[in-house]
């Protein structure tokens, strides 16, 4: 009796409903994940990286899409409790959805812009993109952190958190799919040995791959591509290399490092600003 007492009473029934949809959100979660591990084993990626970046957006999604589902129908049943007229709840909200949906293209753009970038794989979480758009064509660079239907959350290198709308960016350019290349631009002085410059550049690359913890990040060493330019004051010589995706900041760095040392050593000048002045007689 006293049960029955408990269950009928509109608090213990509302209680019951949101503990309902507690524990459906919390299952619905971990079916998820595993639904969507198996699902990305059965597909071939670069790295393991890519996998579970791929893995932990896709899963993002469909979590935030359930748990809103799962909530709508709690407020439904709870509204039912509370012995709200459905009907015309569903009516007046009808006629609101109508007006809001005039003024909401905006934001149903944002959530089909959403959906492609889950499907096409455009950038995932944990990749370092610059999302290019909006009306004033603004640049904005970051680590995703976070990807809905709506909007994706990039955190700036300075820790600056941006929000930015699917639907405004026109252009993603991803700097970490599959691989990322390492691209330095070395300015050496005219009456440098480019023969001797080459060699230097091609063994600090080849050096880099006999350290155990570089060799696992770097895929192809950083070698001398091209004499890229005359400068005013040095001759710039472009390296290329190939890193694991989001390393070729820290390869670049060690890189720099190494042939400042090498080129110390083997005599060659790093060119700096120069001036000649010439004297009127």
């Amino acid at each position: 009796m006293l049960l029955t007492d408990i269950i009928s009473n509109p608090l213990a029934q509302i209680a019951l409903i949101v503990l309902a949809a507690i524990v459906a959100h919390h299952f619905s979660s971990r079916i998820i994940n595993g639904l969507i591990h198996r699902l990305m084993a059965r597909h071939d990626f670069e790295t393991m990286i890519d996998r579970e970046k791929q893995e932990q957006t896709v899963s993002g999604i469909f979590k935030a899409t359930i748990a809103v589902f799962i909530w709508l129908i709690a407020i439904g049943f709870i509204l039912g409790v509370l012995q709200f007229d459905l009907g015309q709840v569903a009516t007046g909200a009808g006629f609101l959805g109508i007006i809001i949906g005039l003024g909401a293209q905006a934001t149903i753009r944002d959530y089909l812009a959403g959906v492609f970038i889950l499907v096409e794989g455009q950038y995932r979480v944990g990749d370092i993109v610059t999302l290019n758009g909006g009306t004033v064509n603004q640049e904005t660079s970051g680590v995703v952190e976070e990807i809905s239907l709506r909007i994706t959350k990039l955190r700036g290198l300075d820790g600056t958190l941006n929000i930015i709308r699917n639907g405004e960016a026109s252009i993603v350019t991803n700097r970490t799919v599959n691989y990322s290349s390492v691209v330095i631009d070395v300015g050496v002085a005219y009456d440098s040995d480019i023969d001797l410059v080459e060699k230097i550049m091609n063994r600090v690359g080849k050096d880099m791959m006999k350290d155990k913890e570089l060799a696992e990040v770097i895929k192809e060493p950083i070698r001398f591509f091209r004499v890229d330019d005359f400068g005013p004051s040095a001759v710039i010589i472009k390296t290329l290399g190939k890193v694991v995706p989001a390393k070729q900041w820290d390869i670049a760095g060690e890189y720099r490092r190494r042939l400042l040392h090498a080129f110390r050593k083997e005599g060659v000048d790093i060119a700096f600003p120069q001036v000649v002045v010439h004297q009127a007689k």
